[in-house]
Order: structure tokens, then C-alpha cells, then sequence
């Protein structure tokens, strides 16, 4: 079995099994005995023990998952999944926003405009990009790029991963609201397909803005939610240290999404989490998306926004009797 690489502390079971097996293997090297029933056994628990551990996470313990510092980006699945791609900068009013990237690619001959959070994988990266929390010119470079990708008629596909919007006041001088609010509305009758995939964090109005889809998916390991676990817990229970019971109220994960009919389905991710094989992942999403997009293709356009505004405007609706 592949190995794989325990961070959290909840894979601690795990991580003993591992360095079981290590020294099983080191006493093997120097006595010269004949240990393979011993590790065979091992990596059978190891098996059953990842199972078990990774099918039956918390809230909370899919919230860390899902920030794992390995844990692929837009650009890692983008490297992946597309032959080519053109990033374009800018909303043309203010700057361009690092925390939004986004530009034509193809995939498998298909060009497609790609969108996506980009928080970054080191302390550098992730000031350059600013964590991931776009400002009101990052929303509005996302407009204009789904815009362009309309008047070409070529799809639309989002990533979404971000702790969220940026909450600092000079995006709120610069119409943070607004700027998200008008990507919802845009998104809502864009003239071409639209699949999104959370595939890391999906925080607030932040993720939302880049959220409207006619297909709408989170891998596994990831969550959606109006707000994060440690501020749901500062504001109820005035302290961080109610994060893993807020988790679980605010049912946010990818199992809880799709039960309550919020998100279009789930995507699998290796055993472990996308870290542990991003080219996995990337073939895993590869597929996803050309499967969606040979069926959206065939819907006539005014259907398609119809479907897409009815479907959104079905959530959080009650019916009594």
C-alpha cells in the first residue's frame, strides 16, 4: 500500500501503524529474517485504519483537511488538467487582484475560460496573494473575464477556495458588497455553461462570488459555509475555543451540502486527501469536467438559465402544509 502522510492529529492511529511498519522493516534489514507476514498484516490495518479514519471525519477535522498546506491550488489543478493556458489581469478600474486569477485554456481541445481563488503555499505566496481573500477589483476582473468568455461562447469553470472576501475598509470604500452582489446577478443568466468546485475552503460571500453554477460540486474534504467555525464560535460563544462544536452546527460539509440539496454532488478525492496524490485529483476532476460539459453543451441556452435560476432560487425555501 502507497504510503501516506499524516499531519493532523487525528492521524495519529495512523502514524503509529506507519512507524510500526518502519521498524518491522529496519529489524528485517539487519537480522535478515523473513518479516513479510508481519508487514503484510501491518499494511492490512494500515488499510483498514485509513478507511475507517477518512470516511468517518468530523466538521472540524474536514475543516483542517481542507487548509492542509499541500493540499493542490487553481494553479496546481489548472497545471494539470489544462494543455495551455493565458492568464489576463485586471478589472480595468482599479488594479489587478492576485488573490482572483483567471484566463483561457483548453482542455482536451475545449477552451474554456478558468476562474479560480489562488491563496499560495508559503508565507510569500500567501501575502502576494493575500491569503486568498480577493478584494472588489478581483470579483470584477471575474465578471469581466466571464463576460469575454460569453461573447466567445465558451464555458465557465470555477474554483473556489478562500477564507473569504477580503473584510478590510478600503474594499468596503470600494463596494465589496456590490461587486459580489453583481457577480451573483451576472452569473445567474450568463449565456454559457458555468461548473464550480470548491476544493478547498468556501468561506462566506467570498466564495459565493465566483459561486454560481449550473453545476455546483465540492470535493470531499472541503466545506461551504456563510461563515468559518472560529468565527461562528467569537461571535456565539465569545472564544475560538468552541470551533470544533460550531463545525459541526453549521453543517458545512461536502456530505451535509448535498444532503440539504445545496451543492450538485460530491467529488472523490484519494484516499487521504488530494495532497496525498494531486495527479489523482487532477484526472478525477479532468473527468468531471468533461462529462458536464458534453451534457451541457446539448441544452438550449434560455433553458439553461432557467435551470439555473430556478435551482438557486429553490434553496432555503419552506412549504407548509
Amino acid at each position: 500500500m502507497e504510503q501516506i502522510k499524516t499531519s493532523f492529529d487525528f492521524e495519529k492511529p495512523l502514524a503509529d501503524l506507519m512507524q510500526q511498519i518502519e521498524k518491522v522493516k529496519q529489524v528485517a534489514d539487519k537480522t535478515k529474517v523473513d518479516m513479510s507476514a508481519t508487514l503484510a498484516e501491518l499494511d492490512e490495518k494500515v488499510a483498514h485504519t485509513s478507511k475507517n479514519l477518512y470516511n468517518n471525519l468530523t466538521g472540524w477535522q474536514k475543516v483542517q483537511m481542507s487548509r492542509h498546506a499541500e493540499r493542490p491550488q487553481t494553479l496546481d489543478y489548472i497545471n494539470m488538467i489544462c494543455d495551455d493556458f493565458i492568464e489576463m489581469h485586471g478589472d480595468r478600474t482599479v488594479k489587478d487582484d492576485k488573490a482572483i486569477i483567471g484566463g483561457f485554456a483548453t482542455i482536451d481541445g475545449q477552451t474554456v475560460m478558468i476562474i479560480g481563488h489562488q491563496k499560495g503555499k508559503n508565507t510569500k505566496e500567501r501575502q502576494y496573494r493575500n491569503f486568498g481573500m480577493a478584494n472588489p477589483e478581483g470579483y470584477r476582473k471575474a465578471l469581466r473575464l466571464m463576460r469575454l468568455a460569453e461573447k466567445f461562447n465558451k464555458p465557465v469553470i470555477s474554483f473556489i477556495d478562500t477564507m473569504g472576501a477580503y473584510p478590510g475598509l478600503e474594499a468596503e470604500e470600494r463596494g465589496q458588497g456590490e461587486a459580489i452582489a453583481r457577480n451573483l446577478l451576472e452569473m445567474s443568466v450568463l449565456r454559457v455553461p458555468i461548473l464550480c468546485f470548491v476544493v478547498g475552503e468556501g468561506a462566506s460571500g467570498g466564495a459565493l462570488g465566483i459561486g454560481i453554477g449550473d453545476k455546483v460540486y465540492m470535493l470531499e474534504h472541503t466545506w461551504y459555509s456563510v461563515i468559518s467555525p472560529e468565527s461562528c464560535s467569537s461571535i456565539l460563544w465569545r472564544s475560538w475555543d468552541f470551533k470544533e462544536k460550531a463545525a459541526e452546527c453549521l453543517k458545512l460539509t461536502s456530505d451535509d451540502m448535498f444532503s440539504n440539496k445545496l451543492i450538485d454532488g460530491v467529488v472523490k478525492e484519494p484516499l487521504g486527501g488530494a495532497h496525498q496524490n494531486p495527479e489523482l485529483m487532477g484526472e478525477t476532476l479532468k473527468a468531471q469536467i468533461l462529462k458536464d460539459l458534453k451534457e451541457l453543451k446539448k441544452v438550449n441556452t434560455d433553458k439553461l438559465i432557467s435551470t439555473r435560476i430556478e435551482k438557486f432560487c429553490d434553496m432555503g425555501v419552506v412549504v407548509e402544509n
